[in-house]
């Protein structure tokens, strides 16, 4: 049977939300009342854009995951079936403060306290996660206490043991609006039929790219496909050649597996950089990919590792490289009725050499400036594979084949990676924007394939100013 009406656990109490209400207002907006919400104004709007993390709440999971999300860039339609915790929720039977909220209150932690109900939040949520503090507190923002007292409430977290809630099974629903359909399909079948059906419906998964279309350009979509009830798209499987990962795996999940998986550190230690907690409780590979930005986090790697991508429709499926999908500024060789399924990374040998780089204004929660990943196959003391990709340099993320030639056959030293760093400049084309110049986005991809150098030679050596503050 399909849901008609939208339904979800919110503070441990079921929610119905009557017909018509939009299935894309943001959370956030209809936690403060709008269409019908309960007004509970704990959880704020700062930048709607998912930056500031004054609009934290906290994702529940049947399996007593919390997953901290940014409540401005989620739908009302993405959490049917889920349930929320909001601040308000956090307070005891008899309405006395959460020891998470008095902690907060009694350190200092909080001084004009517009961005503490979602610190508080993401305190919850690291209790039970646990994990580095400034890793949980990089999508929060405060503007007037200063870090430390903060830090020292993380410091000293207990998971309070709240039993996990009891969750229905995910299944298909549809929710109408005027001039809106929300689909919600429970199987590929059901999604590929409905795309087949819908080709200008948005694709919507963890919606932190379209969700800004909605909070912060106010866009009302007539069609929304969400793929969050699909089960082929949350499946994960490592072997000892690849990781395949669903289009749908937020990343969250895929760091976890990137962490535990040989090989793959260097991605994980990119991924933790990838927005905040908050983002990528939401956001996914899939995503990312298929909006082939020549910014995204996670395509330079993809291109190094020689990524490969599912896609599927009603006519079939197929297989092609990364590097083959990807065909210019925010385009893709994705047809109007296929979607993609999975992502299969390929895992680095034990001899070979996998970076990867990130150049941003801000370390964390910030978008890159300039991306890279390299990954070097040697035979002997000379190179024989060379995959060198790079972001933010052109109109798409890319792979350098004339700075790849100059390496290989070479040894990987001073004078190959000069010699690399010369042919760089002769065929990337980085533009100008408030991020950086062009001729400095061209010094920063040169100076990363030298520091290539440096992380080979001296693996031991900081090779950045916040590896040598850790």
């Amino acid at each position: 049977m399909i849901a008609t009406d939208i339904g979800f656990l919110l503070n441990g109490q079921p929610q119905m939300l009557p017909p018509g209400v939009s299935p894309t207002t943001t959370l956030l907006d209809w936690l403060r009342g709008a269409a019908g919400g309960p007004g509970l104004t704990g959880t704020k709007e700062g930048c709607a854009e998912g930056d500031c993390g004054a609009c934290t709440v906290v994702l529940e999971e049947a399996d007593g995951t919390r997953t901290p999300v940014n409540a401005c860039l989620t739908l009302l339609g993405q959490v049917h079936g889920r349930a929320i915790r909001t601040v308000e929720g956090l307070r005891g039977p008899d309405g006395a403060p959460h020891p998470i909220q008095r902690a907060m209150a009694e350190s200092d932690g909080t001084q004009c306290g517009f961005c503490t109900p979602g610190i508080v939040m993401t305190a919850w949520a690291h209790a039970r996660e646990g994990g580095e503090v400034h890793e949980a507190l990089a999508g929060n923002l405060c503007r007037c206490t200063g870090y430390r007292p903060i830090l020292e409430v993380f410091d000293g977290l207990a998971d309070d043991a709240g039993a996990p809630p009891a969750l229905p099974a995910p299944g298909a629903a549809r929710f109408e609006a005027p001039g809106q359909v929300f689909h919600l399909p429970a199987t590929l079948e059901e999604l590929l039929a409905l795309r087949a059906a819908h080709p200008d419906a948005w694709l919507l998964a963890g919606g932190t790219d379209l969700g800004l279309r909605v909070s912060d350009h106010r866009e009302r979509p007539g069609a929304v496909i969400c793929l969050l009830n699909v089960p082929e798209l949350h499946a994960m499987r490592a072997t000892p050649a690849a990781i395949e990962v669903g289009a749908a795996v937020s990343y969250a999940r895929l760091l976890a597996l990137a962490r535990q998986e040989t090989g793959f550190a260097p991605l994980a230690s990119l991924l933790a950089r990838l927005g905040s907690r908050q983002i990528r409780g939401l956001g996914t590979l899939g995503g990312n990919l298929g909006t082939a930005s020549p910014i995204g986090d996670a395509l330079p790697p993809l291109l190094a590792l020689g990524a490969e991508v599912e896609l599927a429709s009603v006519r079939g499926r197929r297989r092609l490289a990364v590097q083959d999908f990807l065909l210019g500024y925010r385009q893709a060789d994705l047809a109007a009725d296929e979607v993609v399924v999975s992502v299969t990374l390929p895992r680095p040998g034990p001899a070979d050499i996998f970076v990867c780089e990130k150049v941003s204004k801000r370390h964390d929660q910030d978008i890159a400036t300039v991306g890279a990943a390299f990954l070097i196959r040697m035979a002997g003391d000379r190179v024989a594979e060379a995959r060198l990709a790079f972001g933010g340099v052109g109109p798409m993320a890319l792979r350098a084949r004339r700075a790849e030639a100059a390496l290989l056959g070479h040894r990987l030293d001073a004078g190959s990676i000069a010699d690399a760093a010369e042919e760089l400049a002769g065929e990337i084309q980085p533009l100008s924007d408030w991020r950086g110049t062009a001729g400095y986005r061209l010094l920063v991809a040169q100076g990363l394939l030298r520091r290539l150098l440096v992380r080979t030679r001296h693996p031991g050596l900081p090779a950045s100013l916040t590896e040598l503050a850790q």
